[in-house]
């Protein structure tokens, strides 16, 4: 069985962090699958899907974080190439990686305690970005 749905989420840019497990959480119950793989990924080379502890201060850590591995002030050949001034955000992007895979066990994606599935928009302005939800797996 393989279900796949996607949602759309507005997002600030400079690694806006939104926490979307309840949406990834719906989408596997809607799939039916009991045992199996969920992947999560992101449409863009500019945001990143990946799994923390979201709470205010790590998410101020990582954004803080981000920013010392590639300052939204830095140069780079792209921002001059295409005067866009978001290649930080493409090299933000390019190091998390686009997406996640998870195991789905008894019809729930198997997470942590503390640890939720997050999209982050590393983009220099605002975006409406589109997250796939790709279910693979036995149903009930």
């Amino acid at each position: 069985m393989v279900h796949g749905e996607s949602f759309d989420l507005d997002m600030m840019g400079f690694s806006d962090i939104a926490d979307i497990s309840d949406r990834v959480d719906a989408a596997v119950e809607r799939s039916g699958v009991v045992s199996g793989m969920v992947t999560v990924s992101v449409t863009g080379s500019t945001a990143s899907v990946s799994t923390m502890e979201f709470e205010p201060a790590l998410v101020e850590d990582m954004k803080e974080l981000l920013e010392k591995i590639a300052s939204r002030n830095m140069e780079s050949r792209h921002s001059r190439t295409w005067g866009d001034d978001n290649g930080f955000s493409h090299l933000r992007a390019t190091l998390m990686g686009p997406g996640i895979a998870m195991p789905v066990e008894n019809g729930r994606t198997v997470r942590g305690t503390w640890q939720q599935i997050v999209l982050i928009d590393h983009d220099n302005r605002p975006r409406k970005r589109r997250v796939r939800v790709q279910v693979v797996g036995e149903e009930d």
